[in-house]
């Protein structure tokens, strides 16, 4: 056909990768990016989950042994801020002629979602450190991250505490997630 189908991969919305015979990662469309950072020149085991390394490992042998021509298998990553995110992924051998030269995958059934909605008793500011606490960031790390004086942060702390009825950091990060998983629900049954 002769069409440019890399520049194709680029565009499209569905997270798609490319990684050589030695497991280190070449290429990454725009959407799998969003999803696990730029992680080229990088082993592909540094993105998957800690427990999930060996049988990933497993998969991709078999695939550049050649003995595997598709993959469908479900595995936990990491993204850019440690988080774990759960992903189907689809995968074949790259060849050229007769030799397995790399590994293209997919994600098929990924798709961004759009940022939920804060909690409703919570000013902007106040979710945007409420964010950065279910990130496990410090008093320091998030003044220094929105450019704020560490007793701003503190204040803004005890504030949305109070908006939570919550007594502790980690009881405002276990309410937010709560909020998080029934506007999640909400939005899958509207």
């Amino acid at each position: 056909m002769g069409a440019e189908v890399e520049n194709a991969l680029e565009c499209v919305n569905v997270p798609s990768y490319v990684i050589d015979v030695t497991g280190v990662i070449r290429w990454l469309n725009p959407s799998a990016v969003r999803l696990v950072g730029d992680c080229r020149g990088k082993q592909f085991t540094s993105v998957v989950a800690p427990e999930e390394r060996r049988r990933s490992r497993e998969v991709f042998a078999s695939k550049v042994a050649g003995t595997k021509q598709v993959t469908d298998a479900s595995v936990v990553v990491m993204d850019e801020d440690g988080d774990r995110i759960e992903i189907e992924i689809s995968s074949v051998p790259l060849l050229k002629g007769d030799r397995v030269v790399g590994v293209f995958g997919q994600i098929p059934h990924w798709s961004e979602t759009t940022e939920l909605a804060p909690h409703p008793h919570l000013t902007p500011r106040q979710a945007e450190v409420l964010h950065l606490l279910e990130h496990g960031r410090s008093t320091a790390q998030i003044a220094a991250e929105l450019h704020l004086s560490q007793e701003t942060v503190r204040n803004h702390v005890r504030h949305l505490l109070r908006a939570l009825g919550v007594n502790s950091r980690l009881e405002a990060v276990a309410a937010a997630r709560a909020h998080h998983a029934a506007r999640a629900a909400e939005l899958m049954h509207s």
